[in-house]
């Protein structure tokens, strides 16, 4: 079995541990990022994501041994593709986890007061 095969192994244990004992930990909130459409999130959540981040840096680690290989036996250019695609892959994760919104720019409010003043003259 491969080494990447029992990371991932190992990965999905651990996420299956956390989601078991998710009821044991703690709610508190945290501050959120200063960056728009970030919320407070909880420890729950935060444990979480920080736990995908660990799963994914094991996993990357294991395929940045894969560079030190000879050329003839790894196609390099998939190689990349694959880390790009689950360097996306966990974002997209962690993303669903922490549920960002979507902002709203200073043009919003000019069009939602231009709708108002429409609906006053009508």
């Amino acid at each position: 079995m491969s080494q990447l095969a029992i990371e991932l192994m190992r990965a999905e244990a651990r996420s299956n541990r956390l989601h078991q004992s998710e009821s044991v930990l703690s709610d508190t909130m945290h501050k959120s990022l200063p960056v728009a459409g970030y919320k407070p999130q909880s420890s729950t959540k935060v444990d979480l994501v920080n736990h995908n981040k660990e799963a994914e840096e094991h996993i990357l680690r294991s395929l940045d041994a894969l560079w030190d290989r000879p050329e003839d036996d790894i196609d390099y250019r998939w190689l990349t593709i694959g880390i790009d695609l689950l360097e996306q892959a966990f974002m997209a994760i962690n993303r669903s986890i922490f549920k960002p919104a979507r902002v709203t720019l200073p043009s919003d409010k000019m069009a939602v007061g231009a709708v108002d003043a429409a609906r006053e003259i009508a």
